[in-house]
């Protein structure tokens, strides 16, 4: 669709493999990767509500970047990183849609054209009626509890590769004491794994679990040569527990 109706515009395709409804999952991505994009029109779709009462949007943000996607969180963390939303519209002019709009995939009849039609210069404006910012669904992306030893965190995420993101960052592993080359035991669901903080994925043999800092600067954990996710039966939202075993 975007072809169609600009087909001069570049477009780079981020990822299609945020796992399906996982719109914190889709929102960290997109929050992750911009600050290493050209600014222009940023299409996100990761939309369970499709159809209901959520709203389609567009936004341009304090960089001069421009969003187009649902209103359930998806858009703001990343804008919210880069300059704030400046002016927020709500997406209902249909000379910018494609008819007739399938109530399941706006994705195509709503969101595409309307990233289209900015893409060639269409004044955000035109695209619909204007919003409060401050009246945009936002994502609350919960702190870990970190103690002396012991690290609550968060799945946040997890990629093709079975990698799994946490709620963390190095200063969590920092204030917990837990250092680069020690084992840890990571506690899931019940159930305990060792596992070694590490620096890459080859620190431990085929197989081992890592505790590492991912390429965004989240603490992660990884099997090398295989699936943390698998392993750890690990899904988004779930509680992590890392700690330093007791000597």
């Amino acid at each position: 669709m975007i072809a169609r109706i600009a087909p001069d515009a570049q477009v780079i395709d981020i990822t299609h493999g945020i796992a399906p409804q996982q719109v914190l999952q889709g929102a960290v991505v997109l929050a992750d990767s911009l600050p290493f994009m050209p600014v222009g029109v940023h299409l996100g779709i990761v939309d369970p509500g499709v159809g209901g009462p959520r709203r389609p949007l567009a936004l341009r943000g304090g960089d001069g970047r421009l969003y187009v996607g649902p209103d359930n969180g998806l858009l703001p963390l990343a804008a919210d990183r880069l300059g704030g939303v400046l002016e927020a519209v709500e997406l209902v002019e249909p000379r910018f849609m494609l008819e007739p709009i399938s109530p399941t995939f706006h994705g195509r009849d709503v969101f595409a054209p309307a990233a289209a039609h900015l893409a060639l210069g269409v004044p955000l404006a035109e695209l619909g009626p204007p919003l409060d910012p401050e009246s945009l669904v936002r994502l609350e992306l919960t702190s870990p509890k970190v103690d002396r030893g012991r690290i609550q965190a968060t799945v946040l995420g997890v990629d093709r590769f079975g990698n799994v993101r946490l709620n963390a960052t190095r200063a969590a592993l920092e204030r917990a004491g837990i250092a680069t080359g020690e084992d840890v035991e990571v506690e899931i669901a019940g159930r305990r794994y060792s596992a070694l903080a590490a620096r890459t994925f080859a620190d431990v043999r085929p197989g081992g679990v890592i505790v590492y800092e991912d390429s965004a600067g989240s603490v992660a954990l990884a099997v090398n040569r295989g699936s943390a996710a698998r392993l750890l039966a690990a899904v988004v939202g779930q509680e992590v527990t890392l700690r330093r075993p007791r000597r």
